[in-house]
């Protein structure tokens, strides 16, 4: 009877072993079809699974460069298809590993198709999902489930995207999100190169980073180097200001941007905004650096002050400092206009701390009626009313004002200097020191010249209303003889140096531009044309231009060697 059952025992494990053996199925007459390299347990069930053969544990499947694991599968020899089930893994080459709960593979057309906790690596990202498809023809792998790619320093998540393996680019379209710890990028979307980190956003699309917040509708952004490239009116925003311009190109190391073209600063701290067509903007992170701004072609600062806008333009207006102690500049035909003052000069320094305002360089000043030139001239402002405070004019101090009646006459007073009193804005007080002189026409209250008054004296002092002179004293030294109109030679009317600019004087927003600043907007629109049809190309092929982060000489691999790389 023992020796019943242990001949028994003995065939039962003789038969296990040989089932347990490896299992090596018929090959196909097809050398490119799909082969099974290595299964536990082999079986058919042609009433469950018709036309497949069933393979069970440890199951290792071939097919032209490709490895698939997984615990069991379902092989359909006639069409070349794989079912794979459970622990699956697929591996091409050093390319991709990708692992999932369930698989197809179609040894036909190369696609496959995984779901349940699908993760796809690359040497560059991860990425993770609920189901994924892959081409193996074209390297395309694509999702539509959520997904979530970890490539390095960023974080990308999406709700649908496309992986090119060849050019290692991701393509997503709806819902995106980048983050790293430096910014965060928002779109709907989105061109990402796992090699490089190169971003490019299409649509509306933000740009988050603790200094600032970028909005744009197409862009480049590098996220190894944080420098960026903005097209379509794009803007940038700090705490208190705002960049925009058909074209940005921003560095956030350096907190620098250089925008082009239709370019408007705000700075809503200092009520200020400038515009142009060409900006340069330093950001100042932590107090250490003084702020600034350069703008040029077309430049004009527009200044609220009081219920009124002062308005500067110069060929270039360089902006620096804090906000508490912020100084402008501006260089070569400098001009300047409000509704009650206007001015040109070759270059003006403004301080808003001091309140100061230099006029250099042939220097004049129209207030309504009344024309101020000398070598240099200073206005000074009043931090607490924000308005007008005085008036100082520097060597060769002159003041001429147009005689409303008369229609040819000026009253004239000159001198070394001069030093006026603002009140609302409006000169009430004059008073001219040092070798000064006048001729003043002098009229009784029904409007009738009595007498020309001219005369020279240390010092004259003059009160006026609504911009005329009411009165005029001069004092010391004084040598003064009123002369009657007829009696008074019209050459002897005009002091030497008296020169009347009025057809200089800028009366409008319209002519505070030279004429060949003007001609720039029509330059401008030239080259918007010809930008916006370079701007129907993909970011990717002005990126070629733009050479961020790169060093010098070095180029990068053509797509040709990227492909031969990938395979």
């Amino acid at each position: 009877m023992k020796k019943y059952i242990y001949s028994c025992l003995l065939l039962f494990a003789v038969v296990l072993a040989k089932a347990q053996t490896t299992v090596q199925p018929v090959p196909s007459t097809n050398p490119n079809a799909i082969r099974i390299l290595h299964s536990d347990f082999i079986d058919k069930n042609q009433l469950e699974i018709p036309g497949a053969i069933i393979f069970t544990g440890n199951v290792q499947v071939q097919h032209n460069g490709v490895l698939i694991n997984c615990n069991k599968a379902y092989h359909y020899t006639d069409e070349d298809y794989i079912k794979a089930f459970g622990n699956v893994q697929l591996n091409q080459g050093d390319t991709i590993v990708m692992n999932s709960r369930y698989a197809e593979y179609d040894g036909k057309t190369l696609q496959a198709f995984a779901t349940g906790n699908v993760n796809l690596r690359s040497p560059d990202s991860n990425l993770t999902t609920d189901t994924i498809h892959f081409n193996r023809k074209t390297q395309e792998a694509y999702y539509t489930s959520w997904g979530t790619i970890i490539n390095k320093e960023n974080t990308l998540r999406s709700k649908s995207g496309r992986y090119y393996l060849n050019s290692k680019k991701y393509s997503f379209k709806t819902a995106v999100t980048v983050v790293n710890p430096q910014v965060t990028i928002k779109t709907n979307n989105l061109d990402f190169y796992d090699n490089s980190g190169h971003a490019y956003v299409y649509g509306p699309s933000t740009i988050t980073s603790k200094e600032n917040v970028i909005n744009t509708t197409k862009g480049f952004y590098d996220t190894k180097n944080d420098v960026g490239k903005l097209l379509n009116k794009s803007n940038i925003v700090y705490n208190n200001r705002k960049v925009e311009g058909d074209i940005i190109n921003y560095d956030r190391k350096k907190n620098f941007a250089k925008a082009t073209n239709n370019v408007k600063i705000t700075d809503t701290i200092n009520n200020m905004i400038a515009t142009g067509h060409y900006a340069e903007v330093f950001r100042n992170i932590g107090g250490t650096k003084k702020d600034s701004m350069f703008i040029t072609k077309k430049a004009l600062v527009k200044t609220l002050v009081e219920k009124d806008t002062m308005f500067l333009h110069g060929k270039k207006i360089l902006v620096t400092g804090p906000q508490e102690d912020r100084t402008i500049r501006a260089f070569n035909n400098v001009r300047f206009f409000k509704t009650d003052m206007s001015g040109k000069c070759d270059s003006i320094h403004s301080n808003n701390k001091t309140q100061l305002t230099k006029l250099i360089g042939r220097p004049v000043i129209w207030n309504n009626d009344n024309q101020m030139t000398g070598d240099e001239i200073h206005l000074v402002g009043n931090n607490k009313t924000e308005k007008l405070d005085s008036l100082k004019i520097l060597n060769n101090a002159f003041l001429i004002q147009k005689d409303t009646i008369g229609e040819d006459n000026f009253n004239q007073v000159k001198g070394q200097f001069l030093y006026g009193k603002f009140r609302d804005n409006k000169l009430y007080e004059v008073d001219l020191i040092k070798n000064t002189e006048k001729i003043y026409f002098m009229y009784n209250d029904d409007n009738e010249l009595v007498g020309i008054d001219k005369g020279a004296s240390s010092s004259i002092n003059m009160q006026l209303e609504d911009n005329k002179i009411i009165e005029l004293t001069s004092f010391n030294k004084t040598e003064s003889d009123t002369y009657p109109d007829e009696d008074f030679p019209k050459n002897s009317r005009r002091f030497r140096g008296f020169v009347w600019r009025i057809e200089e004087k800028i009366t409008s927003l319209e002519n505070i531009f030279p004429e060949e600043e003007k001609a720039i907007d029509d330059k401008i629109k030239i080259e918007t044309k010809k930008k916006e049809k370079e701007e129907k190309k993909p970011m990717e092929v002005m990126k070629e231009t733009t050479d961020y982060g790169k060093k010098e000489g070095k180029k990068e691999p053509s797509k040709k060697n990227q492909v031969k790389r990938a395979k």
